[in-house]
C-alpha cells in the first residue's frame, strides 16, 4: 500500500508538472522573442527622424554609425530610387534581407519579421517626405530572441522535480501512517491466531483504521470471554458431579471392609481427585447466570422439596437431624431452576463434607417483599474467614474441596441483583445466607434489613421438620 500510494503521487504530480510547465515554457520563449523584436523595433525607430529629413548618403551613413546596431554591422537602410530619370536606389550597411521580403514590406505598410541565417531581421517601412517609403533592416541575433529561455525552462525544471518529489516524500509519510496501523493489525491478527490471547491494537491512525482496531481489541475481549465461560462452564458442570459422587462415598463407606468395597472406595476416591483436577483446571470468568426473560424462574419452595428429599436420605445414613421452614407455599423467584438446584446442592454438599457425621442443619426459605432469603445452617465447627470462602478457587487446602461451591450460589444470587454473605448461625455453626433478588437489582440496606429479621424470626419461631426417608 505504500509504495502504491507513492507511485500514484509520483504519477499525478508529473502529470501536472508536464501539464503547466510545458505550456509555461512555451510562454516564456514566446515572451523572450516578443522583448527580442519589440526593442529591435524602437531602435529601428530612432532612424525615422533623420530619413524625414534627409536621404543623402553621407549623412546616412553617420547616422547608422553612429547607432550600436550600426557600429556592429546589424542594421541596414534601404531607400528607393527617386522618380527623376537616372536615379538609382540607396542602401547603406549590410543587407540580409531578400528584395522579396522587402517588396513585402512596403507592400504591407507594416513592419515584418524574416528569417535569415543566424537570426531574424526586423524590417521597419519609414515615410520620407517625397512620399515613398524607406525600409529600416535590423539584425537580431538567435541568441538575442532565446535569451533568458533556457534559464527560465531550468528553474521551471528545477521547480517541477522539487513538487514531485517533495509529493512523493508525502505520499510516504502518509503511506507509513496507513501502513503502520495495518501492520500492527495484522500483527496482532497473526499473534491471537496463534494463541496469544493478550494480543491488542492500538486506537490510533485515520478513522478507518482506528475503526477496524476497536473492532479487533473487542472482538479480541470477546474471545478471551468467551473461552473463560466456557473454562467456567466446564468448572462448574464438573462441581455438579460432586453431590453424586458424595453420595457415592457415603454409601462406599457403608459397604464394610473386603476387597471389593475397598476397590469401590479407591474408585470412588480417583473419581473426585479426576473432578477436582478438572474444577481446578478451569478459570476464572464473569457470571453467566441469567433469566431468560420475564415470567422465567422456578419455584423455590419446590425445588427446596425435592432436594431435601435426595439429602435426607444422606443424611438418616449419617444421624444428622434435618430442619426445613417456609416451603408451605409457592415462593417464585427470577432464578432457573437448574441453577437453583446447582446452588442449593454445593452449600448441602460443604455441609456433609466439611462437618462430621450427626452434624444437624436445617433449611430457611424466607419470602419478602423485594428479594427471597435461604438460609443453611449447620451446628458444625463454623468458617474462620468468611470473605476468603467467596472468593472463587479458594478451598482454604481442605482434601476434597475445589472453593468453586460457594462461587456458584455467589454468581446465582448476584445474577438477580442479590448476593451471599456468611455468618454464625443459631445452631452454632456456619449459616449461609443467599439473597435472591425479586426485582433484578439490589434492594437497599433498609429492605434488607428488615427481609433478614422477618427471616430470623420465623426460624427462632419453629419450622417443619421433615422425617429423613431413607
Amino acid at each position: 500500500m505504500r509504495w502504491a500510494l507513492v507511485k500514484v503521487s509520483l504519477a499525478v504530480t508529473a502529470m501536472v508538472v508536464v501539464a503547466f510547465a510545458v505550456p509555461l515554457g512555451l510562454v516564456v520563449k514566446e515572451m523572450a522573442s516578443d522583448r527580442a523584436f519589440s526593442n529591435a523595433e524602437r531602435r529601428a525607430a530612432g532612424l525615422a527622424p533623420v530619413l524625414a529629413i534627409t536621404t543623402d548618403r553621407e549623412q546616412l551613413d553617420r547616422a547608422v554609425a553612429t547607432t550600436e546596431d550600426g557600429a556592429a554591422g546589424r542594421m541596414a537602410v534601404h531607400v528607393p530610387a527617386a522618380d527623376a530619370p537616372g536615379a538609382k536606389a540607396l542602401e547603406i550597411g549590410t543587407r540580409r534581407a531578400s528584395e522579396e521580403d522587402l517588396r513585402t514590406t512596403r507592400e504591407l505598410g507594416r513592419a515584418t519579421i524574416a528569417e535569415v541565417d543566424g537570426g531574424s531581421v526586423l524590417l521597419q517601412p519609414t515615410a520620407l517626405s517625397s512620399g515613398r517609403v524607406a525600409i529600416v533592416e535590423l539584425f537580431v541575433p538567435e541568441g538575442e530572441v532565446s535569451n533568458g529561455v533556457a534559464t527560465a525552462w531550468l528553474v521551471l525544471a528545477g521547480v517541477g522535480i522539487a513538487l514531485i518529489v517533495g509529493s512523493v516524500a508525502v505520499a510516504d509519510r502518509l503511506g507509513v501512517r496507513m501502513v503502520r496501523p495495518a501492520q500492527r493489525l495484522a500483527g496482532a491478527a497473526h499473534d491471537l491466531g496463534e494463541g496469544r490471547l493478550g494480543a491488542r491494537v492500538p486506537e490510533e491512525g485515520p478513522p478507518e483504521l482506528k475503526s477496524a482496531a476497536i473492532a479487533f481489541n473487542s472482538m479480541a475481549d470477546q474471545v478471551v470471554q468467551l473461552l473463560a465461560n466456557e473454562r467456567e462452564l466446564a468448572a462448574d458442570l464438573s462441581h455438579r458431579l460432586r453431590t453424586p459422587l458424595t453420595v457415592l462415598r457415603l454409601n462406599a463407606a457403608s459397604l464394610g471392609s473386603g476387597p471389593a468395597a475397598d476397590q469401590t472406595r479407591a474408585a470412588v476416591a480417583q473419581l473426585e481427585r479426576e473432578v477436582d483436577t478438572i474444577i481446578r483446571t478451569a478459570r476464572d470468568a464473569k457470571p453467566r447466570t441469567q433469566a431468560t426473560g420475564p415470567g422465567a424462574g422456578c419455584d423455590a419452595s419446590e425445588v427446596v422439596r425435592e432436594r431435601m428429599e435426595f439429602w435426607s436420605a444422606l443424611a438418616e445414613d449419617e444421624d444428622r437431624k434435618v430442619r426445613v421452614a417456609g416451603i408451605e407455599r409457592p415462593v417464585r423467584i427470577p432464578v432457573a431452576r437448574p441453577e437453583l438446584v446447582a446452588a442449593l446442592d454445593a452449600l448441602l454438599g460443604n455441609v456433609f463434607r466439611h462437618t462430621r457425621e450427626g452434624t444437624a442443619f436445617s433449611v430457611d426459605l424466607h419470602n419478602g417483599d423485594d428479594a427471597v432469603i435461604v438460609l443453611v445452617s449447620d451446628a458444625g465447627p463454623g468458617i474462620a474467614d468468611p470473605a476468603a470462602a467467596l472468593a472463587r478457587g479458594n478451598s482454604g487446602r481442605r482434601d476434597g474441596s475445589t472453593g468453586l461451591g460457594l462461587d456458584i450460589v455467589r454468581r446465582m444470587a448476584e445474577s438477580t441483583g442479590g448476593d451471599v454473605r456468611i455468618g454464625h448461625s443459631v445452631l452454632g455453626g456456619t449459616e449461609v445466607r443467599v439473597w435472591i433478588g425479586l426485582d433484578g437489582r439490589r434492594s437497599g440496606d433498609t429492605g434488607g434489613r428488615r427481609v433478614q429479621r422477618l427471616g430470623r424470626r420465623k426460624r427462632g419461631g419453629g419450622g417443619t421438620r421433615r422425617a429423613p426417608e431413607s
